[in-house]
């Protein structure tokens, strides 16, 4: 009777034994299986160093509305719409650009995130267009002597007559490097810099074409640098 009693609690010791394995094994493939999904959908801000800009160069006015899609886990559709209009001061002129712009392109997120974290530092790709209009607002006949650091012997008069050309646009190319932070909830702080070459660019007659929305400060060597600081807001239509 003991014999017979005894077998029955260590059976049942044993069975107890298998059985909390059991739990610790489901719990262990509970937590493995565990899978973070991130947010897809339409993330739409506003570039806010345009109007930073606009206060410490009375000669600047900017705005510029900015995208994204994410189609891939790393891939996203982006785009920038804009209008902005500058005045430029050289030696012997005075001009101002006047118009809108849209840069169309992709960025790829280099970063691999923790867990359920959506920051990016990316690269990125835009074709950049602008159609706008440039007002030669004064200029100064370049008049010399022929001779090293003398006067001419007849000053040339400014020409204050604003000489207006209209439809001109600029096609060209860039590259973007920047970084997106999620700062709360669905809501990113970012910051890119971009290397900028001019394709093609329509110039007014008998001047050039200083400065083109959207593309920025044109350089002898028709390239340009450009600098975005944005605030955006995500719209999650699913996870995936």
């Amino acid at each position: 009777m003991y014999k017979y009693f005894i077998s029955i609690i260590l059976l049942l010791v044993v069975l107890n034994s298998y059985s909390q394995e059991q739990k610790k094994d489901s719990l262990v493939t509970a937590t493995d299986s565990i899978v973070y999904k991130s947010p897809y959908g339409i993330r739409i801000g506003i570039d806010i160093s345009k109007p930073i800009l606009k206060l410490t160069n009375n000669d600047y006015t900017g705005f510029e509305i900015v995208g994204d899609y994410r189609i891939k886990k790393n891939l996203y559709i982006a785009a920038e719409i804009g209008f902005e209009e500058q005045t430029s001061q050289e030696d012997f002129t005075n001009s101002t650009s006047k118009g809108s712009y849209i840069r169309l392109g992709v960025n790829a997120n280099v970063y691999k995130n923790w867990l359920d974290m959506n920051n990016e530092v990316f690269v990125g790709y835009r074709y950049g267009f602008s159609l706008f209009d440039q007002t030669l607002n004064s200029y100064t006949p370049n008049v010399v002597t022929g001779e090293v650091n003398e006067a001419p012997y007849f000053p040339a008069d400014i020409i204050t007559t604003p000489i207006i050309a209209s439809g001109l646009n600029a096609h060209w190319s860039e590259f973007v490097l920047g970084f997106k932070a999620e700062t709360f909830k669905n809501f990113f702080v970012s910051a890119s810099f971009s290397y900028k070459i001019m394709m093609s660019v329509k110039e007014p007659e008998n001047f050039k074409t200083l400065y083109a929305p959207g593309f920025n400060r044109i350089f002898e060597t028709s390239t340009g640098f450009g600098f975005n600081y944005t605030i955006s807001y995500l719209i999650p239509f699913s996870k995936k």
